[in-house]
């Protein structure tokens, strides 16, 4: 019969993050209690509970990381936390052993910053973190140091903070590259224009991804010259089967397919931003694995598919634009939009006054239609000319080039 832990355990973000502030992953906190790395992934997430010697053990372990964490080394900084991850593999997915812990470098993990939807909490922290150095006096305090942050400085470290791994995966979601960093340029811009609520969000990092995948997969982009022809493909054979095989997925597929095997986010955080059901992101899940196992064998395996997802977005050199330029693109279309909607509405208003000055003001009754008169003589049409009045006519003429001004009527 198992039992409880007799140590008190934290929430189940609390142990996320106290593992996360101790630069551990999921593997390795594992190895320590002596479970896998699918358990301490239940036990953060809240779907299952640490129960007997293990659940001690790991009560255990998160007490020592909890206190000494954050009095000493309280949240070190991004770049800090992610040195002790394991690297990515080489190229070959045949000759690497497909790897069994779920704990893996996701999409949003390569280069400098863990992913950004690891933990809401963790990602407030962490913004933070990249632009103050943490006070070791005492335990840190997430609502102190985003306090401290004007908006341009939050703004310019999530976008550091999300911005190349965002580009990576747009890139992966639509297979062109100048698409990609447009769409992302355009989420941040939404995301400055609209910044008192995306600070305040739970989770701004999701909200901008969610964001650019909306605009990424957009269907109005068949309609713009540039985007009609496609791009070219990656260099590698096997790349560029597997961009074919994306591409040729449903985007709805595609979008889960990367969101839960890429990005590394659970099944009801990728149902929540796909806005399905559990059970729809489960079947399109499945099926998006089944279609891409049926074109190319060798990524049967979700480990091996999501190493080669992270090696395929690699391979392309895909750079952001500074956070500056994007939030004053962002500020210059905010203020064309602006002018646009005044000239309108003073366009409109001037109709309008027009309109109503040029109107008539009283009623003007409509012209009947005409109706056939009984009674009345039809015209007499003249006859021929008499030898006078020939005579006359002929006179006439004459007189009136070289005769005097004035015909005075001779008696016969």
């Amino acid at each position: 019969m198992t039992q409880s832990p007799a140590l008190p355990l934290p929430p189940p973000k609390e142990r996320r993050r106290l593992r996360e502030a101790a630069s551990l992953t999921r593997a390795q906190l594992a190895s320590r209690v002596g479970v896998t790395s699918e358990t301490v992934r239940g036990w953060e997430t809240g779907r299952a509970t640490p129960r007997g010697r293990k659940g001690e053990k790991y009560a255990r372990l998160l007490n020592s990381l909890g206190p000494e964490r954050e009095v000493t080394e309280p949240h070190t900084s991004v770049a800090t936390s992610d040195r002790g991850r394991a690297s990515a593999p080489g190229r070959s997915a045949r000759s690497r052993p497909p790897a069994r812990d779920r704990d893996r470098p996701r999409l949003a993990e390569r280069g400098r910053a863990p992913a950004p939807d690891r933990g809401r909490t963790t990602a407030r922290v962490t913004l933070a973190d990249r632009n103050r150095a943490p006070d070791r006096t005492k335990p840190h305090r997430p609502d102190d140091a985003t306090s401290a942050l004007d908006p341009e400085q939050a703004f310019d470290a999530l976008y550091a903070f999300c911005a190349p791994a965002l580009v990576r995966q747009t890139y992966l979601l639509t297979g062109r590259r100048e698409l990609a960093r447009e769409s992302v340029e355009r989420a941040f811009q939404t995301a400055w224009q609209r910044w008192p609520e995306v600070a305040r969000d739970r989770d701004p990092a999701g909200w901008v991804r969610a964001v650019s995948y909306e605009c990424a997969l957009s269907p109005w982009h068949r309609l713009r010259p540039r985007y009609r022809h496609p791009e070219p493909p990656p260099p590698d054979a096997f790349d560029r089967a597997l961009m074919d095989t994306l591409l040729r997925l449903p985007p709805s597929y595609r979008r889960t397919l990367l969101l839960y095997d890429g990005v590394g986010l659970g099944l009801p955080e990728t149902a929540a931003e796909t806005e399905a059901s559990t059970r729809g992101a489960v079947n399109r899940l499945a099926h998006a694995r089944e279609a891409v196992a049926e074109r190319l064998p060798e990524l049967a395996d979700p480990e091996v598919l999501h190493w080669r997802l992270v090696e395929l977005a690699s391979t392309e050199r895909l750079r952001a634009a500074k956070p500056l330029v994007v939030r004053q693109a962002g500020e210059r279309r905010a203020r064309l939009w602006t002018r646009a909607a005044i000239a309108f509405t003073a366009l409109l208003i001037g109709t309008t006054v027009l309109t109503v000055r040029t109107a008539p003001t009283r009623y003007e009754p409509p012209v009947p239609p005409g109706a056939t008169v009984q009674g009345v003589p039809p015209p007499v049409a003249p006859g021929p000319l008499s030898e006078s009045e020939r005579d006359l006519r002929s006179k006439l003429r004459k007189e009136q080039q070289k005769g005097p001004d004035r015909l005075m009527p001779q008696p016969r």
